[in-house]
């Protein structure tokens, strides 16, 4: 997810491609073949090029990785087996209730 504002700063061009801009909100869910700390470098990469939230949903432990800008890239907020997560201040109104993903 990009911002509006973000996304109206680029050029037409770059529009119609590949835009060559970070997501604002990166959402990344693991499967079993992954590799968490390749993941974990992602998240880092994502936060390290401007994203603000980041959500690593990783099913098999049925935990969640919370990713922010404003907190140190190497240590996200672990949340085991939530009911709810909220996008806060960056995106309000945005909730997930990852139990629905736990249950696919």
């Amino acid at each position: 997810m990009v911002r509006l504002d973000r996304w109206q700063a680029l050029s037409e061009a770059e529009r119609e491609c590949f835009a060559p801009i970070c997501p604002d909100l990166v959402v990344e869910l693991a499967s079993p073949s992954d590799e968490l700390e390749v993941l974990r470098r992602k998240m880092v990469a994502y936060m390290t090029n401007g994203a603000r939230l980041g959500w690593l949903l990783l099913p098999q432990q049925r935990t969640v990785e919370v990713w922010t800008a404003a907190e140190t890239a190497n240590s996200p907020l672990v949340l085991n087996d939530p009911s709810r997560l909220e996008a806060g201040l960056e995106f309000p109104g945005l909730v997930i209730d990852p139990r629905r993903i736990w249950e696919v």
